[in-house]
């Protein structure tokens, strides 16, 4: 019977997510040999390649792809498994606050990682908009705070920039209408610079809808009775991004900033405020690697 090493497994998954055997080996603390030599062990051990290596970038096989599937699924097992049966130093609440429409695709997988990592901690989810959120952290009834702003007050970190961009139903025309239907919450912070924005441009507009529920504006949305804006990869369901073509001005660059990083004293907040910054990052690097591609053209 053969058994998988779960340490060449580790190395197999960091060289794939890094994209590369030098990056991996600053992840994993290791030498770059010591990384390659564990690639090798674990394709012995299973008599197939799991990269390519005749391109000029180092990319999967077909059996690498399925491994990488299944190399995921045994770690995750693995660390939780050795979470909740060896760790019993910390448990307890924290709470964070996200703004709704930054709440996907990033925050999942954060509580589901530090879930892992501390069994015994609860993340307390607080979802609402970025003023109440902000007057939150500034009373401490947080103890990490998401926010979507165009500038970083003192006492907090820019996550990500990306802009906001329009959005309207799928295959919906409303978008070329005027005067232009808009739909936003009560206490969005967007509706003033894609209002300043129109005016700018001399485009008619009138607030079609107004309320305090995010599912009554993205269901107006979504039947095409009104257009809207969001931040740049974080489009809600049932709503697609408008390729207007210049019809519809540019809008502004908006910061995702994070409060209470700094203050974190435990080592759950710590990790926690980690897990997100590093899960914000991640959202922002292909953007930044086609800003450079197209640069370098």
């Amino acid at each position: 019977m053969r058994n998988l090493d779960m340490t060449a497994l580790r190395a197999f998954v960091t060289v794939a997510d890094a994209g590369g055997v030098t990056k991996a080996a600053g992840y994993l603390n290791l030498t770059q040999s010591a990384v390659s030599m564990q690639l090798k062990r674990l394709e012995e051990s299973i008599d197939v390649s799991l990269f390519d290596r005749s391109a000029r970038k180092l990319a999967l096989t077909k059996h690498g792809e399925q491994m990488l599937s299944y190399a995921r699924k045994m770690l995750d097992l693995n660390d939780e498994a050795l979470s909740r049966l060896t760790s019993t130093e910390y448990e307890g609440e924290l709470i964070l606050g996200v703004p709704h429409d930054i709440m996907y695709p990033a925050i999942p997988a954060v509580l589901q990682k530090f879930n892992a990592a501390f069994p015994r901690m609860n993340v307390h989810l607080v979802s609402s908009y970025t003023a109440r959120v902000r007057r939150m952290i500034a009373r401490g009834e947080l103890n990490l705070a998401l926010a979507t702003e165009a500038e970083c007050d003192i006492g907090g970190e820019t996550l990500l920039h990306r802009p906001l961009v329009w959005i309207g139903a799928e295959n919906g025309g409303m978008w070329k209408q005027r005067p232009l239907r808009l739909a936003f919450e009560n206490d969005c912070i967007f509706r003033k610079p894609v209002q300043a924005a129109l005016d700018a441009q001399g485009i008619d507009w009138v607030m079609a809808v107004e309320s305090d529920n995010t599912r009554t504006v993205e269901a107006t949305i979504s039947a095409d009775l009104a257009v809207h804006a969001c931040i740049d990869g974080h489009e809600p369901p049932y709503v697609e991004r408008i390729s207007h073509h210049g019809v519809l001005p540019e809008l502004p660059l908006i910061r995702i900033n994070m409060y209470g990083g700094d203050m974190a004293r435990s080592e759950p907040e710590r990790a926690l405020a980690e897990m997100v910054r590093q899960a914000f990052r991640a959202l922002g690097a292909p953007q930044i690697q086609a800003n450079a591609q197209r640069a370098a053209s």
